[in-house]
């Protein structure tokens, strides 16, 4: 009888991976993405370079995400800017900074197609794309002003994108109003709810 639970049990768990389109490699996907996260909150707490003030330090716990969510983790189709454009994309003090216009990602979500602009800072300084969107959750369970994306350079022959949702992380702006923060351009405004990555910080 017990043979047959535990026969049950795992058949069970089979079918649950199955459904859930788990990959072989989730347990190392989440486990780096907890160390990742455990990191991040290390260095808020104690790097000099924190957004946080001394006072926001003293009473730091943790930073909050949704849980990791691996559907949306996406191999997005791009398509590259031969000679990109220079762009000005604004600032939230107003201001604006120079990026170069690198190309479209596009993708689905809940069966609704949708694209996002890839930038590249206009000083080749980067070694990661930049992505700065937003969506549906921003003013309920994310910052208002919206979230961004890193992604690395793909190969010139790649015809595809990672876009990991669930390192999306909130600008600096989110903890400290004395910094500026490149606002999302209309672009990569999405018309879907993204319930991945970090949510809105509270002291």
């Amino acid at each position: 009888m017990i043979k047959k639970i535990a026969l049950a049990a795992a058949l069970l768990g089979i079918i649950l991976y199955s459904l859930n389109g788990m990959k072989p490699d989730s347990g190392a996907y989440l486990a780096q993405l907890h160390k990742s996260r455990s990191e991040k909150n290390q260095s808020f707490r104690q790097s000099t370079n924190s957004p946080l003030s001394a006072e926001q330090k003293a009473r730091f716990d943790s930073l909050k995400y949704y849980p990791a969510e691996l559907s949306l983790v996406i191999d997005a189709a791009i398509s590259r800017n031969s000679r990109p454009d220079t762009v000005l994309i604004q600032m939230s003090d107003n201001q604006a900074e120079k990026y170069l216009k690198w190309g479209q990602a596009k993708f689905t979500i809940a069966n609704k197609s949708q694209q996002l602009g890839i930038y590249l800072k206009a000083t080749g300084t980067d070694s990661t794309l930049f992505i700065p969107f937003t969506d549906l959750t921003n003013g309920h369970e994310t910052y208002g002003g919206g979230r961004y994306l890193d992604a690395p350079l793909p190969e010139p022959e790649a015809t595809e994108i990672k876009l990991d949702f669930n390192q999306a992380y909130n600008p600096y702006c989110a903890y400290n109003n004395e910094y500026s923060c490149p606002v999302p351009p209309a672009e990569n405004r999405l018309q879907v709810a993204i319930p991945a990555g970090e949510k809105s910080f509270h002291d």
